[in-house]
């Protein structure tokens, strides 16, 4: 837990859920003091740090502090699916708590793997989430709609696997023959369910769990040793793997796999919380568009859109997707076509311009946009830079910019870089508020 060092209890227990102004919001983050740093960093200034630069000709206030670690309440396993580019859960959390009332609309236009909206339905807001990417949905919406384990456990054991099935194309760099038939054999068998009109929520979470353990780096995926599974790499370059490392496909069982994921994942879901997300799940919006036409969201609805735009041309999501494309029937050259990859900054504005619009418009009076953005070329462009702009072309007022600084942060090896030398150490979120 945290609280506030100082006289900001407009946001405590008991007092969250009233409409929050600019001024309390600014006033408590001035005014924040995590009380893990209390004892962590005895005899260190922790009191938030702020500077005054200035965009765009105006002076926009930067709020630079740890407002909330990784391990502070620990995130619910069920977050635990892979993807690329995607923030910690107690990043949409702190945003949630203290700008949203229990049953307020919350949004995401980029939902990548939906971390903000399963942490708003874990935490009773309803919840609309819009990706361009179809793999998006199949991750995010199984998570919403949770079936009993046991439920997910009978429909396994029924399903038929024939061990000889074979994949069109040449997957046994990645996959023990026997492993490869179990992998075509389920495929063939949602693809039916769908096909038919049949798939319902046992289905649908079987295929997201399938398609997160298609590849990765430890015996608990179908593959041999890859990368981790948020990305996978071309036939070629996994031979070069297992060349390297002087290894070959291992039989892994399908079934027992998708069961033992199933049971981390729900491993700390209780059947209340169950209720609760399910309710959230069923009301849901999804949608799969241009982030610039949510038109299935009415105007002025949204009480918080938490969101983290795709950085210029920094992630590749289609080839990093292109196994879960083939499981999941999806042409991830279609893909590459529909996402908008913008290879330069007045390219990428233009874009965002357009979805602030739009968030403008989907956005109540008095509610907020949490705009997640990140240093890209190395740090020579700060996207709040161009971001603060945009918002306030687009209508709404600018509270700053927050910047969550960790002093420690694991970033994953396979960059070549070593911790707090390169990578992301820090959240930058720039706040609007629609008045």
């Amino acid at each position: 837990m945290f609280r506030p060092a100082f006289s900001c209890l407009m946001l405590k227990k008991g007092v969250r859920g009233k409409k929050v102004s600019c001024k309390d919001f600014e006033q408590y983050l001035q005014n924040f003091t995590l009380e893990e740093n209390l004892t962590l960093f005895a005899g260190e200034d922790k009191k938030t740090k702020i500077e005054d630069i200035i965009i765009d000709g105006e002076t926009v206030k930067y709020f630079i502090n740890e407002f909330w670690t990784s391990g502070q309440r620990k995130a619910s396993a069920l977050h635990e699916i892979s993807y690329r580019a995607c923030f910690k859960p107690q990043l949409p959390r702190f945003f949630i708590e203290e700008l949203t009332r229990e049953g307020d609309l919350v949004y995401d236009p980029f939902m990548g793997r939906g971390t903000t909206v399963i942490e708003a339905a874990i935490l009773n807001r309803r919840v609309a989430g819009n990706d361009i990417n179809p793999l998006s949905r199949v991750l995010a919406e199984p998570r919403l709609n949770i079936p009993g384990y046991q439920e997910i456990a009978q429909r396994v054991a029924a399903i038929p696997l024939d061990e000889r099935a074979a994949a069109e194309m040449d997957l046994s760099m990645f996959y023990h023959p026997r492993t490869e038939g179990e992998i075509v054999s389920l495929r063939c068998y949602l693809d039916e369910r769908r096909r038919s009109g049949e798939e319902d929520d046992v289905d649908r979470w079987i295929r997201m769990v399938a398609t997160n353990r298609l590849t990765g780096h430890s015996p608990g995926f179908f593959s041999v040793y890859t990368l981790p599974p948020n990305q996978a790499v071309s036939p070629e370059r996994q031979l070069k793997i297992n060349a390297k490392r002087n290894q070959q496909p291992e039989y892994r069982n399908v079934k027992s796999l998708i069961l033992k994921k199933t049971r981390a994942l729900l491993k700390d879901i209780t059947e209340e919380k169950r209720k609760v997300i399910n309710k959230r799940g069923k009301e849901a919006l999804f949608f799969s568009r241009d982030a610039r036409f949510a038109g299935e969201i009415p105007a002025e609805s949204v009480q918080l859109t938490v969101t983290s735009p795709p950085f210029l041309d920094v992630v590749q999501y289609s080839s990093d997707n292109w196994l879960r494309c083939w499981f999941n029937g999806i042409d991830e050259h279609i893909i590459e076509k529909q996402i908008t990859i913008t290879r330069n900054i007045g390219q990428w504005e233009s874009v965002m311009q357009g979805v602030f619009e739009e968030l403008y418009r989907v956005t109540a009076v008095g509610g907020w946009v949490a705009f997640e953005v990140g240093e890209v070329k190395g740090g020579r462009i700060k996207l709040e830079e161009h971001v603060v702009p945009l918002g306030k072309r687009a209508g709404f007022c600018c509270l700053g910019v927050i910047i969550n600084k960790q002093l420690f942060t694991k970033t994953s090896n396979i960059w070549g870089i070593g911790n707090n030398t390169a990578g992301t150490n820090t959240n930058r979120i720039v706040l609007f508020h629609k008045k």
